[in-house]
């Protein structure tokens, strides 16, 4: 079971991402990502097809997608278009939606959030259906679907990454898609963007005990997969992870040992992803730091 390394770009313009793009590929990132937002920011697929035209081996990610934004059928064809125009190194990732700002400013409803996530489960399965190639008809609570077809992508099989929390959106991700990213953050705050954080790690205990369950009553094996919301490289671990603590109000030894968070020395670091994949059998990791977090690659590259 093999590390792999994404990076998050957080460019805000299209010579940014493919200037993220290329460095990454150097770096030896296996997966470049871009995140999807209502506002000033770059469009998530456009600046892929972008990026695709100045890399050659990276994967190409989108970490994630908002599903109320597109209509999955349309979104599975721009997907398929992507993979092609790529050569086959898409990879796609796609939530529920958050940011009650970035509705509000497109003028779409905000709904609950289980109505959201039922939407995104439906939406998963003929995004899958879709782009295995098949003719696809669905009834779900959300969509309905005729007879539907879109161009055939160069990835036999395209992977899908859900992020997403809760148990049932959590044990359908599982059984539909072939990475599952729990988020592990709780309400979005005032701002629209930033959430709570819950890190505890006996949270993340149980819901991987979860998902892991759900997989394997459907006969699969799913990846998991860990975006870190901060790479802080110091000497000082301790004292950093103390600051991190009394801000968000989370346990020392939460903040130690969450996979959501990468302290200390490059060294440090590595040990401690070690340390995670071993304890939840994570094995992807999105980061948002490219020359923080590059030693850290060359250190782990096949362990």
């Amino acid at each position: 079971m093999s590390f792999r390394f994404g990076l998050q770009s957080m460019a805000r313009d299209v010579v940014g991402v493919c200037d993220d793009a290329r460095d990454a590929e150097v770096a030896g990132f296996d997966v470049f990502q871009v995140a999807d937002h209502v506002g000033a920011g770059v469009s998530p697929l456009i600046s892929l097809a972008a990026a695709a035209a100045v890399t050659e081996r990276i994967t190409l990610g989108t970490l994630v997608l908002n599903n109320d934004l597109r209509h999955p059928v349309v979104l599975a064809q721009e997907l398929a278009t992507l993979d092609r125009l790529s050569d086959g190194r898409v990879e796609v990732g796609v939530g529920a939606g958050h940011s009650f700002t970035e509705y509000a400013a497109a003028g779409l409803q905000f709904d609950p959030p289980a109505v959201r996530k039922q939407r995104l489960a439906d939406s998963v399965e003929i995004i899958r259906s879709l782009l295995d190639g098949s003719r696809t008809t669905f009834r779900g609570r959300h969509y309905t679907v005729e007879d539907a077809t879109i161009l055939n992508p160069k990835q036999g099989h395209v992977p899908i990454l859900v992020g997403v929390n809760g148990k049932a959106p959590l044990a359908h991700a599982a059984r539909h898609a072939d990475i599952v990213a729990p988020t592990m953050l709780g309400r979005t705050l005032a701002d629209g963007q930033t959430h709570e954080a819950r890190w505890e790690t006996a949270r993340l205990d149980e819901t991987v005990e979860w998902i892991r369950g759900a997989a394997t009553s459907a006969g699969r094996r799913v990846s998991l997969h860990a975006l870190v919301q901060a790479v802080v490289v110091t000497s000082d671990r301790k004292s950093v992870a103390e600051d991190i603590a009394r801000r968000y109000g989370i346990a020392l030894s939460d903040v130690l040992a969450t996979p959501f968070l990468c302290l200390g020395t490059h060294r440090e670091i590595s040990d401690h992803l070690l340390k995670c994949r071993q304890r939840w059998g994570i094995e992807y990791y999105t980061v948002r730091a490219i020359d923080e977090f590059a030693p850290v690659i060359t250190d782990l590259r096949g362990v």
